[in-house]
């Protein structure tokens, strides 16, 4: 660039050197980290209202309907089993080649393995063979998510205003609603316009052979990007890790098992408020809704969640992380006391005010983990420390909280899926407490 020339668009000096150094704009940063993760919540949410409604009629044998859909969230799980090692995978790429590129490879991992499953042909067709392929799908998702969100988080964080960290973290933390709701909004149109028959035949394909058109606008939009200054500056100053995922447990195991027990409230009550909820509330031994009908209750309690992660990031940035998380949790435990009686008053102004809170309360935890994990690591392993405690969260929690609420609603009553929930939000209270507090920690060390 000439001497004097002003800089282009999305670029400008690079600070004490006065290099010019690339630079994504915020509108940049805002539809990539928010446009890609919202296309890989849309894809795993689409599974995982696909394993509630579709896949135990047509991926296992006819037999014992609770068996069947303890079987499909058995393979729902499995995504969760995969995350971690995706973590490991993308965060050592995302540390050593960059993050731009890995996000790229993570988008289409889980593009491709989200259109597969709605080609696969189900039980009935090639028998046993069908909910192996089914689970092997299921991994490549859970491989791919689990280098997106590290990847998106410290796109919005390494771009962000010291003073707005948390907030420009809340990014990606709204592809969450935003995936939710146009997955179950799609579910929701079909099952609107088809019988049953149709929507179990061939109708449910559809959200998942959408997910191609959304990947190719997510691969457009990231491939415009370039490089984080923070990891710009590790590769002007040659400090890269060899192998980032043994630095990050050598040097950062403490803040990789606080990032963990930080998550866990937080993963165990979404997939509570989501998969659990629409499972026991279209059971005839559970709540007997309608499955649309429960389905727009879902999407009223999402708007609450949209709304939320914002003003958690808000109040992460004015008040400090640690004191909005603390007061959070609280309000997730004594939630779950309540889980019982509230979710099974059989009342519709009950059902919904429960996912309203609920879900809210999902918004408040999750908007300024964005912020929260990046922070806890050196540059030099942030992508694999944030990917891989976030992704233990969601082995230890919401891998198993369908199938744990759905075993403890049977076998003891509602009651003690609250308490499950509770209990939770004491592990993360305790690792909250005792984790330090972030705010003003440079995001460039």
């Amino acid at each position: 660039m000439a001497v004097g020339q002003a800089p282009a668009p999305g670029v400008r000096g690079s600070g004490a050197s006065g290099d010019p150094t690339p630079r994504n704009s915020t509108r940049q940063v805002v539809l990539a980290s928010l446009v890609g993760t919202s296309i890989e919540f849309y894809d795993f949410y689409v599974y995982a209202t696909a394993a509630v409604l579709v896949f135990p009629h047509l991926f296992f044998p006819a037999g014992d309907p609770t068996a069947a859909t303890l079987q499909s969230l058995a393979t729902f799980a499995i995504a969760f089993v995969a995350r971690p090692v995706g973590s490991a995978l993308f965060g050592h790429f995302g540390d050593r080649i960059g993050r731009k590129s890995t996000l790229v490879a993570s988008l289409l991992t889980m593009g491709i393995s989200t259109v597969l499953i709605g080609l696969l042909p189900g039980y009935e067709q090639i028998g046993v063979v069908a909910p192996l392929l089914l689970a092997l799908c299921r991994f490549g998702q859970g491989l791919g998510l689990g280098g997106e969100w590290g990847g998106a988080a410290l796109l919005a964080t390494e771009n962000a205003p010291a003073n707005k960290r948390a907030f420009f973290g809340t990014f990606p933390q709204l592809g969450a609603p935003i995936g939710f709701f146009f997955a179950n909004g799609l579910f929701l149109l079909l099952s609107e316009f088809m019988d049953d028959a149709t929507f179990l035949a061939w109708g449910w394909r559809v959200p998942f052979l959408v997910s191609a058109v959304l990947v190719v606008v997510g691969l457009w939009v990231r491939l415009s990007m370039h490089e984080t200054p923070a990891f710009a500056k590790v590769v002007a100053r040659n400090e890269r890790a060899k192998v980032p995922f043994a630095q990050v447990f050598r040097s950062d195991f403490k803040a990789l098992m606080l990032g963990t027990f930080i998550m866990l409230a937080t993963y165990v009550l979404f997939y509570l408020m989501t998969v659990f909820s629409l499972s026991f509330g279209t059971a005839k031994t559970g709540l007997g809704y309608e499955r649309s009908q429960f389905l727009v209750m879902l999407l009223v309690g999402v708007v609450f969640f949209g709304l939320t992660v914002p003003l958690a990031g808000w109040l992460a940035d004015r008040y400090g992380r640690r004191p909005t998380l603390i007061i959070t949790t609280v309000a997730i435990i004594v939630f779950g006391l309540l889980l019982g009686p509230w979710f099974g008053a059989d009342s519709g102004v009950a059902t919904v005010s429960f996912l309203v809170v609920g879900l809210g309360l999902m918004g408040m935890t999750f908007g300024p983990m964005g912020a929260v994990l990046p922070e806890l690591f050196p540059t030099a392993v942030r992508y694999t420390g944030a990917s891989v405690s976030y992704n233990l969260a969601s082995l230890l929690g919401a891998s198993v909280a369908p199938y744990i609420a759905t075993w403890l609603a049977s076998s003891y009553g509602l009651g003690w899926v609250g308490v499950y929930l509770a209990a939770m939000g004491a592990i993360t209270l305790i690792a909250l407490i005792i984790t330090r507090e972030t705010r003003e920690a440079s995001i460039e060390d």
